[in-house]
Order: C-alpha cells, then structure tokens, then sequence
C-alpha cells in the first residue's frame, strides 16, 4: 500500500458540501401554472396563486378570519360521534386514519363552525377542510350541519356553509350515505323558520354533498375556478362514454348553465357577501 492511500483524505468543509435544512412550509408549487411560489407570497395574497389566480387550499382559520368583521369570531361546539361505527380496515384502522389526520390539521373533523357577523349582520359559518380525508362526508359532518341549522334558528341569523369535498366517506358506510337525507332535511328547516341559507361552493366540492344540502341553498355561490359535479370528469367520460366540453364542471360553466347564481373572486368574498346579507336583512326586516 502507497503512503497515498494510507492517509485518509482531509475533512474540509465547503459551501458545496454543508447543507442548509430549508421547511418544508417555504415554498409550494401551483397546481395550475406549476409556478414555485414563496409560501408568505401565498399567505398574503389569501391562498390565491399571484401568477395564474388559481385559488388554492385556504387553511380554516384563514378562511374564518377573512370573512367575518375585523376577523373576530366564536367557535361553535359540534356534536361528538362514535369514531368507527363499523369497525372498518382496509390497509389501514378507520380509527388510526383519524388519528392521522387530527394531528396533521390540528382539527378533530372535517368541519369547524363559527358564529360572529359580515358587514354587520350575525351569521353562523361551517367550513369543510379538504385536508381532512378529502373533506368527505361521515356522520360527524351531518351532526355538524344539523347542530349549526339549530344554532342558526336559535339565533335567528343566516347559515353559510363552505363545503370542499370528495364525497360520502366509505369508512362509514352506509351511514355516511344517510348523510345525504339528513343534511336535506336539517336545511329545509331554514326555509321553514325564513332564515337564509347560502352556499359558497369551493374547490373541489363533488359526491354526496353537491348530491344533498351544498345544492340547496337559497343562493349559490361559488369562487373563482372551483370545480363542482358528482362524478368526475374522466369517470363520467369513461361511464357515458360520451366526451363533455372543457370546463363543464367549473364555477363559471355551472354560473352559464343556471346551477350558480354568482362566481367570486376570494379578494372580492366578503364584500359580497355583506352586500347579500345586508340585502337579506334589510328585506327580512321589512316584513
């Protein structure tokens, strides 16, 4: 053996080799124009991409913040539910599924319920997050619609819900389809007590929701982009095989063909929804 090899090789440290351990929260890339974005850009422009205006994700609390008056609100307490009515697994336990998904969004189900005002006006909101199991649909969501149709009522103000949706969840079952007939009968008790119920259709929003009470509102509204069915657009293709024109399940096809009243930007929500609820209130109190 050589003197060379016997001598290890020295440990210099350089700029090349050091690595430099970055969040994974800096930068995130658009779904739509597939632009690298740094994530504050994101946050201060409402989770809408700056290059493309495709509207992203926007966390609950965000969500909640942006819409009511000077962002101040008080959570509603939803109803708990037996966590695993049927015992279900597949891969993996329905119960660690859950487990999962609460220490990843900090939320305990799909749904998080507020009540505070818009432009003055008290109003009850539930909003979906997607990021929990696809926002879909077990018997946690339908308690949470009915209990917030009930504090709606109670308080005698408007309900908004912001669905965001997969659909029914198949960890439940058959009970997650009960959901439908459920959530159908708790918002016909809005019309029933002459309190508005408005919808706000976000991105996506398909299944047994849009299939129940998210195509039952009084008004539809939906944001700039969103994609809104039952099916999806390859399953339908694939089921019908018939070919659909682009763009037949977006807020601004369904708003040409009558299934939506209004399409809004997110920087334009609020205004808008103010101006509807003073509108509302102002005809309410009329009578």
């Amino acid at each position: 053996m050589s003197w060379l090899s016997s001598k290890s090789r020295p440990k210099i440290k350089t700029s090349i080799d050091s690595q430099i351990e970055v969040p994974d929260n800096v930068w995130k890339k658009c779904k739509e124009c597939e632009a690298i974005l740094y994530h504050k850009e994101i946050k201060d422009n409402m989770y809408i991409c700056p290059k493309c205006n495709y509207h992203m994700t926007m966390p609950t609390e965000a969500r909640l913040k942006s819409m009511f008056d000077e962002g101040k609100y008080e959570k509603i307490v939803l109803p708990k539910v037996e966590e695993d009515p049927i015992k279900f697994e597949d891969l993996k336990k329905y119960k660690d599924r859950l487990a999962t998904y609460k220490k990843q969004t900090g939320q305990d189900e799909v749904i998080t319920a507020a009540y505070g005002n818009i432009n003055g006006v008290p109003v009850v909101v539930a909003v979906f997050n997607f990021e929990f199991m696809g926002g879909s649909m077990g018997r946690a969501v339908g308690e949470a619609i009915i209990h917030c149709v009930d504090y709606s009522i109670k308080q005698h103000c408007p309900f908004i819900v912001l669905p965001a949706s997969g659909g029914a969840r198949m960890q439940e079952g058959m009970l997650s389809l009960m959901q439908m007939a459920r959530t159908t009968m708790a918002v016909n008790k809005m019309n029933e007590a002459g309190l508005p119920y408005i919808v706000l259709l976000t991105n996506p929003t398909f299944g047994g929701v849009p299939a129940s009470f998210a195509m039952l509102g009084d008004i539809h509204i939906a944001e700039t982009g969103a994609k809104i069915g039952f099916a999806g657009q390859r399953v339908v293709d694939q089921t019908i095989k018939q070919k659909f024109p682009d763009g037949f399940q977006t807020a601004e096809y369904l708003k040409d063909h009558g299934m939506v009243d209004v399409v809004v930007d997110r920087k334009e929500l609020k205004e808008t929804l103010g101006k509807i609820l003073k509108v509302l209130f102002t005809a309410r109190n009329m009578k």
